[in-house]
C-alpha cells in the first residue's frame, strides 16, 4: 500500500481512469504544471507500487454479437475466499471477480455468455468449485467514472501546491510545482535566497525534474515544471509559495 499520493499522482490516476487510451503524458503535464518526463516517471512508479494494476478495455458485450452479461453473487468461507476467487477467475466465461469484506455474499462474479444456457453452465462451474450461490442478475448497463477527489474539482485552491503535510511541532512540508514565469524560474537556489524569494528559514529538500530527484545545492537552478519539496519549522511563508507560482 502506498501511504501518500501527491496532487500529480492523483491527477494521473484521474485521467487514466477517465480515458486511458487518449491520455498522454504531455496532456497531464500541462495541467499539473510539471514536465512530461515527470509524468512518465510517476506512471512507472505507480505501476511498480501496484497502484496501477493494469489497463483494460471497457467492453459492451451486448454489442459484441449480443452476448449476455450476468452477475453471480455467492458466499465463500473467510479462510477460503481469496483462494476461491483466484480459481473462479480462471473459469471460461468469467470476466471479473470481486471480493467483499463481509460474511455473506462476499464474492461477486461477472460472467459472459452467448445465451442463458451458456451462462447457466458457467454458474454451475463456479458453484462446483465451492461457491455458495446466493443470487444472479442479468446486467443491462454499467457506467465507469474516475474518483472525483483526484480530479480538477478535488484539487487544492492554490495551483502551485502539489502536496502538503503538517508535522509535529508545527513544521510543514510542502511540495510545489514551478510555474513558467515564476520568480524562481531560472534562478539558482543561492540567487533565490539572496533575492528573498525563498525565506532563509525554509529548507529546499529536493527537486524532482523528469526522471531525476536532484539533491539541492546553492548552484542548483530552479526551472519551470520542477517539483520542489520545501521544509519549514513553522508556517511556510506565503511569499515563498507565491514565488513558485505564475501570474
Amino acid at each position: 500500500m502506498v501511504d501518500r499520493l501527491d496532487d500529480v499522482d492523483k491527477r494521473i490516476l484521474y485521467h487514466l481512469v477517465r480515458d486511458a487510451r487518449n491520455t498522454s503524458a504531455p496532456m497531464v503535464a500541462e495541467e499539473a504544471h510539471v514536465s512530461a518526463g515527470t509524468i512518465r516517471n510517476r506512471i512507472n512508479q505507480l505501476e511498480a507500487d501496484g497502484v496501477i494494476r493494469g489497463y483494460h478495455a471497457h467492453v459492451d458485450y451486448e454489442r459484441a454479437e449480443g452476448r449476455l452479461t450476468n452477475l453471480v453473487v455467492g458466499t465463500a468461507g473467510i479462510d477460503e475466499r481469496e483462494r476461491l476467487a483466484k480459481q473462479i477467475a480462471d473459469v471460461p466465461g468469467v470476466v471479473n471477480v470481486r471480493q467483499l469484506m463481509c460474511g455473506t455474499a462476499n464474492i461477486h462474479v461477472t460472467t459472459v455468455g452467448e445465451d442463458a444456457q451458456e451462462l447457466s453452465r458457467v454458474t454451475r462451474s463456479v458453484a462446483e468449485m465451492g461457491l455458495t450461490i446466493e443470487d444472479e442478475h442479468l446486467l443491462q448497463h454499467e457506467e465507469h467514472r474516475p474518483y472525483h477527489a483526484f480530479g480538477p474539482e478535488g484539487r487544492r485552491g492554490r495551483q502551485s501546491i502539489a502536496d502538503f503535510m503538517s508535522l509535529s511541532g508545527g513544521a510543514e512540508v510542502v511540495e510545489v510545482s514551478v510555474a513558467s514565469g515564476a520568480k524562481v524560474d531560472g534562478t539558482t537556489l543561492s540567487e533565490a535566497n539572496e533575492r528573498g524569494y525563498v525565506d532563509p528559514e525554509v529548507l529546499v529538500v529536493s527537486v524532482e525534474r523528469d526522471e531525476e530527484i536532484l539533491t539541492p545545492r546553492g548552484d542548483t537552478e530552479i526551472r519551470a515544471d520542477d517539483l520542489v519539496t520545501l521544509f519549514a519549522r513553522g508556517d511556510l511563508p506565503e511569499e515563498t509559495i507565491e514565488a513558485f507560482g505564475g501570474d
